[in-house]
C-alpha cells in the first residue's frame, strides 16, 4: 500500500462525517434544482416497426399483442455473446443483465377477426434488434424480458406460450413515445482509494440489511433515503441500481446481494441520486418524494 493510500485510510471519523454531511447537502441541493426543471432528460421518439408477438393474458386468456419496435435513440445493452447469454439464463439471477427498453401504454386494437384486443409497444435499440432477428436465442430472451417488463409495469400476467406473426411487423399504428435520455442514477464513490481486497462472493445472492428514512422526519416528507449495507462489495462498479416510482431494485454482482424493495411513497427516479462509500460499504440512495 502506498503512503498516499495509508494517509487516506487514517482520516478521523469526525472528518468523514463532515465530508459526508457536506456531500449529502450537495446532493439534496442538486435534487431540488432538478425538480425545478421538469423532464430535462427525456425526448419524444417515433420508433420503427420490428416484429409483432401474439400471446394471451392470464387468467382470462384475452388476446394480447406485443410490438417489439426499434430505435437508435435507445442505447444498446452491454455486449453479450451467445455463450454468455446461455450462462446468464442458467444462472440464479439473470436479472443482473439489463436491456434498455421503453414500455408504451396499452392501446386497444382489432385483430384479423375484427375482435378487440390489447397491444403494447416495446422499443429497444435498433442494432440489438437486428442481433435478435439473426439469433433465435436472443429473440427469445428479449421477448421474455419485454413480457417481464410489461407485467411489472402494468400488474398483469402474460402467457409464455407466444408466437411471432410472420406477415405483420406491427399491430395498430406506430405511436410516439417519451423516453429517458438520462440513465438510471449514477452511483458515486466516496472513497475510490479503498482496499482492493474483497470477500469471496457466496453462491446465492442474499438480501442486504437496509433502512429507510424520511426527510424531514415530521410533516410532509420531501426525500426518502435508503441506506443499504453491502459488506464485501469493493466498488460501485459491482452495483446495478434501478429505480421505479415506488420500487428499488439493487443487484451486487456476481450474485452477492439482491434487494427488491417497494416504497409506501411515490418517488421521482429522474431526480434521485446515489452514492457508495467504499470505506463504510454503505450505499445511500436519496430519492425525491412526489407529493400525494
Amino acid at each position: 500500500m502506498s503512503d498516499m493510500e495509508t494517509d487516506s485510510s487514517l482520516l478521523t471519523s469526525e472528518m468523514e462525517q463532515v465530508q459526508q454531511e457536506e456531500l449529502y447537502y450537495q446532493l439534496l441541493m442538486k435534487s431540488m434544482e432538478e425538480m425545478q426543471n421538469p423532464n430535462p432528460d427525456s425526448k419524444v421518439i417515433r420508433p420503427q416497426p420490428g416484429l409483432c408477438v401474439k400471446t394471451v393474458s392470464l387468467p382470462d386468456k384475452q388476446k394480447v399483442f406485443v410490438n417489439i419496435c426499434q430505435s437508435p435513440a435507445l442505447p444498446p445493452p452491454p455486449h453479450l455473446s451467445k455463450e454468455e447469454l446461455l450462462e446468464l439464463l442458467e444462472s440464479d439471477d439473470p436479472t443482473g443483465y439489463k436491456v434498455p427498453m421503453s414500455l408504451g401504454e396499452p392501446h386497444t386494437e382489432m385483430d384479423n377477426n375484427s375482435q378487440g384486443c390489447t397491444a403494447y409497444d416495446v422499443v429497444i435499440n435498433n442494432e440489438f434488434f437486428q442481433k435478435c432477428q439473426k439469433d433465435p436465442l436472443f429473440l427469445q430472451f428479449v421477448i421474455a424480458v419485454s413480457f417481464e417488463g410489461l407485467e411489472n409495469k402494468y400488474s398483469l400476467e402474460l402467457s409464455r406460450e407466444w408466437k411471432v406473426l410472420k406477415n405483420r411487423k406491427f399491430l395498430g399504428s406506430v405511436n410516439e413515445q417519451n423516453i429517458r435520455t438520462k440513465s438510471k442514477p449514477t452511483i458515486q464513490e466516496l472513497n475510490p482509494t479503498a482496499s482492493k481486497d474483497s470477500h469471496p462472493a457466496p453462491t446465492q445472492a442474499k438480501c442486504p440489511e437496509f433502512c429507510l428514512l424520511v426527510e424531514p422526519p415530521v410533516g410532509d416528507p420531501q426525500y426518502l433515503i435508503a441506506e443499504i449495507q453491502l459488506p464485501g462489495v469493493p466498488s460501485a462498479r459491482s452495483l446495478v441500481l434501478d429505480l421505479g416510482e415506488d420500487r428499488l431494485v439493487l443487484t451486487a454482482r456476481p450474485s452477492l446481494f439482491h434487494l427488491d424493495c417497494f416504497f409506501p411513497l411515490n418517488i421521482d427516479p429522474e431526480t434521485s441520486v446515489a452514492q457508495y462509500n467504499t470505506k463504510t460499504q454503505i450505499l445511500t440512495v436519496t430519492m425525491t418524494v412526489v407529493p400525494s
